[in-house]
């Protein structure tokens, strides 16, 4: 029988597996090789008596043990992280790895230079950020804060508003004088409308108010991209018409570069948000990444006042 010590790091060794799906990814992550890992695996399974994962060549599948010790390995390991808050200071200063999750133009342009600032500020705090084209689903166990527009549908997680945000339909002035200024939403189906696919919102589907009234638009173009930083320079280039977040484009509103249309319509909200499980509200390390975000957030939105 494992030893107490020996027991949650075989716990966290393969929930780390589980949730990387690959012999290679879990080396990397460990700094082991992949052999080294394969190995523990199988000291794991000989010491157990059963099999917990599948291999084949390409993948690794959990089997119906394997299932039932990663629930219970979770839940334990959520336990000590727990116990072990709730028995340090609160005033420990932050420390430990904080895993961080943005969209890729605002993580690069907006959550990157924070993280900068925010490591400088607390050196015993391992960042990890990682940018993807759509956030991860609230259910994984990836990351510890992910940055997100609009309010998460789930009371399972935290969401603390970092910032207030607009999503704007705009185009560059060589656009409109070549093509013309949309004035209501139905002749937005007239023009070439650069798309977006990003999350799981509709594809092509503009959804407008303007009082109690609401209009839903079904818009076409040429060109579409699962990248907003391209879709914007698309745009930028006179290509059409484009309905992006507020943060994303102020430089080029500003500069008039873009220039923004229908402003009597309101676009559903997308403001910012850092999401976070409730099991870490109480974690230093989350709660001063995320004041160091609002802060620096609250600041920058003054200087534009």
């Amino acid at each position: 029988m494992s030893s107490p010590s020996t027991a949650p790091s075989e716990m966290a060794f393969f929930s780390l597996l589980a949730r990387l799906g690959s012999f290679s990814a879990a080396a990397r992550e460990l700094n082991i090789t992949t052999p080294a890992v394969s190995k523990r695996l199988s000291q794991m399974e000989s010491r157990l008596g059963v099999q917990l994962l599948n291999r084949t060549t390409r993948r690794i599948s959990l089997t119906a043990e394997g299932e039932v010790y990663l629930e219970h390995a979770r839940r334990i390991l959520t336990d000590i992280d727990d116990m072990e808050r709730l028995i340090s200071s609160s005033i420990a200063a932050p420390k430990g790895l904080l895993r961080v999750n943005a969209t890729l133009g605002f993580g690069r342009t907006h959550i990157a230079p924070l993280i900068s600032s925010f490591a400088k500020k607390f050196p015993e705090v391992q960042v990890q950020l990682q940018l993807t084209v759509n956030p991860p689903a609230l259910t994984e166990d990836a990351f510890d804060v992910c940055i997100r527009f609009g309010e998460p549908p789930d009371a399972r997680v935290i969401a603390r508003r970092i910032a207030a945000n607009r999503r704007l339909i705009c185009a560059s002035a060589a656009y409109l004088k070549k093509y013309g200024t949309p004035r209501t939403p139905n002749d937005l189906a007239q023009h070439n409308c650069i798309g977006i696919r990003q999350g799981d919102e509709a594809y092509g589907i503009w959804h407008l108010t303007a009082g109690q009234k609401t209009e839903t638009v079904k818009v076409r173009g040429t060109l579409s991209t699962n990248d907003g930083e391209i879709a914007v320079n698309w745009a930028l280039a006179g290509h059409g018409l484009l309905m992006r977040a507020e943060w994303d484009i102020a430089k080029y509103l500003h500069s008039g570069r873009l220039t923004t249309v229908l402003d009597n319509w309101q676009t559903p909200p997308a403001d910012i948000y850092a999401v976070y499980p409730q099991r870490l509200q109480t974690a230093a390390r989350v709660k001063a990444f995320v004041d160091h975000v609002i802060e620096a957030f609250s600041a920058s939105t003054s200087s534009k006042e």
